[in-house]
């Protein structure tokens, strides 16, 4: 359904109002997210920083690194990640429990580079002849979409012979792997496929299909802890969901 600009600035107007009561003071915050919130926060980020006044300093991490920097000490008001990394460091008291909030979620897809066929993946017979019969199959060294493909081998039984097929790549050379034909199939969350260059086979089979949930907490040593949950409840406001599904992600947590 196409949404008409005056619905646009009707949602943008009513987010402008949602947040201002929060926003006493400019901030500047320091939010430490993930890489596939990418796209999402460029377009929000903006219209935060409009609505209340605040400026983001924000820090892309790919998922080993994300952690490792927290727990050595980085400091950051907000952090965005995949809900296992946000639940480990709730409880290593990196961040408030209380201020745990889901931001938006993707399944797991299959991604190839433009223009060349696409393989059936519609059921999962068909996702396995796919895999097997392919050269080269990227994937998430350390992220969740990875861990959840390594296990998702074993569980249809062609782990061993997938392994000389497997390249496990870190979160920001993942993304460009099919485009620079460094890879013929890649397999991540559908949001990055659909924003890395490559083209989308569809989403893994239902009876398989996991979900990527990206959560966001407050530090509990946040220098702007308001600035920092004004912005959790701007990420997660009704009017912020035109832009989280533009960017192939659902809002919230899968039911």
């Amino acid at each position: 359904m196409r949404i008409s600009p005056l619905a646009v600035t009707a949602s943008i107007g009513l987010m402008i109002l949602f947040v201002q009561g929060f926003a006493a003071e400019a901030a500047d915050i320091k939010l430490i997210s993930a890489i596939p919130m990418t796209e999402v926060m460029k377009e929000l980020g903006p219209q935060f920083e409009r609505a209340t006044g605040h400026k983001l300093m924000i820090q892309y991490e790919v998922s080993g690194l994300f952690k490792r920097k927290i727990d050595s000490g980085e400091p950051f008001d907000v952090a965005i990640s995949t809900s296992p990394v946000i639940d480990d460091l709730i409880n290593s008291g990196r961040i408030l429990a209380g201020t745990r909030a889901n931001v938006a979620y993707a399944g797991v897809g299959i991604g190839v580079r433009a223009g060349t066929p696409k393989p059936d993946i519609s059921s999962v017979e068909a996702l396995k002849r796919a895999l097997l019969s392919s050269n080269s199959v990227a994937h998430s060294k350390e992220g969740e979409s990875g861990v959840y493909f390594k296990g998702l081998l074993e569980r249809l039984g062609i782990a061993e012979e997938m392994k000389p097929k497997l390249k496990p790549m870190a979160g920001n050379t993942l993304v460009q792997a099919v485009p620079r034909g460094e890879a013929e199939m890649v397999v991540m969350a559908m949001s990055v496929i659909l924003t890395s260059g490559a083209e989308l086979v569809g989403p893994l089979p239902s009876e398989l299909q996991s979900y990527i949930r990206w959560v966001a907490g407050v530090g509990t040593a946040a220098e702007q802890p308001d600035a920092a949950k004004a912005l959790i409840r701007f990420l997660t406001a009704p009017a912020a969901v035109r832009a989280i599904k533009a960017k192939g992600m659902e809002p919230g947590a899968p039911q």
